[in-house]
């Protein structure tokens, strides 16, 4: 059974070894794909406030390649009471070419570009990192970005659900269902964002992303 994170109250846990992660206590057989890191404090810098911001990091699993370089950042109601910015925000700093939609009811990943997700609306649980990835439950006002390669589908959501989309640099972006040595090279490809989609040029996502 997988587990399901709530992206409102993922416990922070230290960063534990490279195939354990954060259920290596439970044995789970998924524990080789999925790695919960270090959270990442909510804080002031200047007079902006940030969410915390939880992170994850997602193996190739032989059929979604996922990334070997940035983490899946999550931030927890960063719109909260405020969802009608959500999409003006992302523009405003950078990330474009953005639409308002839901989430395919399938496996896929971007190999050209990343993606941010913001909840406008309703709720929903989505499986990033593929087959053997973990579930999260995701809420009004709540962000996760999406480094290229990352496995993402919608299990379940309310009838009400709305999500908006967005690309740094407002990059086109392709839709793929399995890896192959083209799309990893993709991937390879596709640098550190210039911006973080919440925060500017001071969010978190700029610290944290370093790629390995």
């Amino acid at each position: 059974m997988q587990k399901i994170f709530h992206a409102a109250s993922i416990t922070p846990l230290l960063l534990l070894a490279a195939c354990g992660g954060g259920q290596a206590a439970s044995k789970s057989q998924n524990t080789k794909v999925v790695q919960q890191d270090q959270s990442s404090e909510s804080h002031t810098k200047g007079s902006q406030k940030f969410v915390k911001v939880q992170t994850f990091t997602f193996k190739d699993d032989g059929t979604i390649p996922n990334n070997p370089y940035f983490q899946v950042l999550i931030y927890p109601g960063a719109f909260k009471g405020r969802t009608d910015q959500i999409v003006s925000t992302f523009k405003k700093n950078n990330w474009g070419n953005n639409w308002v939609d839901g989430v395919f009811s399938y496996h896929h990943f971007h190999s050209t570009s990343h993606e941010v997700l913001g909840v406008i609306s309703g709720k929903a649980t989505l499986r990033l990192g593929g087959e053997q990835g973990k579930d999260f439950n995701v809420n009004v006002g709540d962000v996760v970005v999406l480094p290229a390669g990352t496995g993402h589908k919608r299990l379940s959501a309310s009838n009400d659900f709305s999500i908006a989309g967005g690309y740094p640099d407002g990059r086109d972006y392709d839709l793929q269902t399995k890896e192959s040595p083209q799309y990893k090279e993709n991937i390879s490809k596709v640098g550190k964002a210039k911006q973080d989609p919440v925060y500017g040029n001071q969010g978190p996502l700029l610290s944290i992303w370093k790629k390995r």
